[in-house]
């Protein structure tokens, strides 16, 4: 997995990206959020993406020094600034952070977390199967936890009867996906991303029979 050629939304100012590592340094006031509860709409953080049309699972290492509240940096889905998905730890404070996902669907976010102890890095692995995605963690890169499943309605839109149990696969379609990293308050830290590995998915299908 290589990003060097990878394409940036929002180029940073300063960041390294070769085969090996890819590094961001934030600006202060970067995120992406669109409108719920709070009202606002951001979608200036930066990200470097690639792109894939098949299922997949995708593994990085996500390494860090938080520096303010809301400081985060992790993976991300973009298909336009209505539609996409990231995954990150969020800073709160020096005893503990939030570990979450941001799903955006038709122009509105939501935020599930969870309160882990604060750490400096973490990996992360996204498996994609249409439109449907898992995401995973793991502190040691080799046991992962399921962290949520989701779904991203952008992606292969087709109208399925109440109570069909087997609607019709989606065709395959191409999304961007890659690393970001921001600081939504007045802050900048440096994210390194490492040790990238791309799969056939490791998500086994589901068998509803």
């Amino acid at each position: 997995m290589d990003f060097s050629n990878g394409k940036w939304l929002n180029q940073p100012k300063f960041f390294e990206n070769n085969h090996q590592f890819v590094k961001i340094t934030t600006e202060p006031n970067t995120d992406f959020w669109q409108r719920s509860y709070y009202g606002f709409r951001n979608d200036n953080a930066p990200a470097v993406l690639v792109e894939n049309r098949s299922n997949f699972s995708f593994t990085v290492q996500a390494s860090f020094e938080y520096q303010v509240k809301f400081d985060q940096c992790g993976l991300i889905i973009y298909i336009n600034s209505d539609n996409w998905f990231k995954a990150s730890i969020e800073f709160e404070t020096e005893n503990f952070s939030r570990l979450g996902s941001v799903v955006t669907n038709y122009g509105y976010s939501d935020w599930a977390t969870t309160d882990i102890p604060t750490t400096t890095t973490i990996w992360y692995r996204l498996n994609r199967r249409g439109p449907d995605f898992l995401i995973e963690t793991s502190l040691d890169g080799i046991n992962f936890k399921q962290m949520r499943i989701f779904h991203l309605h952008y992606l292969g839109e087709t109208s399925v009867e109440m109570g069909k149990l087997d609607p019709p696969a989606p065709p395959e379609e191409t999304i961007s996906f890659g690393l970001y990293a921001c600081s939504p308050l007045k802050s900048s830290f440096e994210a390194t991303f490492t040790n990238f590995k791309l799969d056939d998915c490791l998500w086994m299908a589901h068998n509803a029979a």
